[in-house]
């Protein structure tokens, strides 16, 4: 199957999904999204595929939301959400909250092949996956605080480097470098940016090598062992307070295609290395 924002290579048993939108640093638009996760659904069903690799064309791995592309704004218009709170809880809980949790659970083995910019959006789509190996410029934030809101809509963060990192995280929004993801256990190996696609293929291709049973069963297992201490709960009410700041994010103007002009002054308070 095509698609007009992702590209597919498979590589004997590792298939390697590919954001392609470099002009927007791999933002998600509504249409990106509807197509990774078709691409994510055939890749569960395909049985030549092991291994799923995640990628994003060009510097950066992914900006985050789509907010104002002209693809997106012609989408927006073309097929809108209803107004008000039920359309932006609607589109919150379908697109990112309902979505991402289907690709943590894709029943195959998911490594998010990460370099430059991971934020916000890119950052849910990288901690679905079950493995990240990132470039040495990798960076990685939630800097949803910064505009007004609480956290993103898939609220994992505090689950892969721990509560009270997160917070610190969260209510700087600062940026996490590639060496502090890997002492924070957010990220599983650091490699140079020009060796980032081999590496990731070389643990792809020895994942492979498993027994495909195997590995869905080992898969489920640390799955529902993290649910029974609390993640899909946790995260599926953390979202609650995703929607209830979003509305609030609009009202004070903190999120619209233009920017967010008091969220571009905090931004600027931090500092370029923040």
């Amino acid at each position: 199957m095509s698609y007009e924002t992702l590209t597919q290579k498979q590589d004997e048993a590792v298939l390697t999904i590919t954001v392609n939108r470099p002009e927007a640093l791999n933002a998600q638009s509504r249409l990106m999204l509807e197509e990774f996760d078709q691409a994510m659904a055939a890749a569960a069903e395909d049985e030549s595929v092991k291994v799923i690799i995640v990628a994003g064309t060009g510097k950066h791995f992914s900006a985050g939301h789509d907010i104002g592309t002209p693809q997106e704004r012609a989408d927006w218009k073309k097929r809108p959400y209803p107004k008000g709170m039920p359309g932006e809880y609607k589109r919150g809980r379908d697109l990112y909250l309902d979505c991402t949790l289907r690709w943590r659970d894709c029943p195959k083995p998911t490594i998010a092949q990460v370099q430059g910019y991971c934020i916000m959006g890119g950052l849910m789509l990288a901690s679905a996956c079950d493995l990240i190996i990132a470039a040495d410029d990798a960076k990685f934030c939630d800097r949803t605080v910064r505009w007004a809101g609480a956290h993103v809509q898939y609220a994992s963060l505090a689950w892969d480097i721990g509560f009270r990192k997160a917070k610190q995280y969260l209510f700087t929004g600062d940026w996490i470098t590639a060496a502090e993801a890997e002492r924070l256990g957010l990220v599983n190996e650091v490699v140079p940016r020009d060796q980032l696609e081999a590496e990731t293929m070389q643990l792809a291709q020895r994942i492979a090598l498993q027994d495909a049973y195997a590995l869905r069963i080992a898969k489920f297992s640390m799955n529902q062992m993290q649910d029974e201490a609390g993640f899909r709960t946790g995260v599926t009410g953390a979202f609650q307070s995703y929607a209830l700041t979003r509305m609030y994010r609009l009202e004070k103007g903190e999120d619209t295609f233009s920017g967010s002009k008091r969220a571009k002054e905090r931004d600027a308070a931090f500092g370029d290395n923040r």
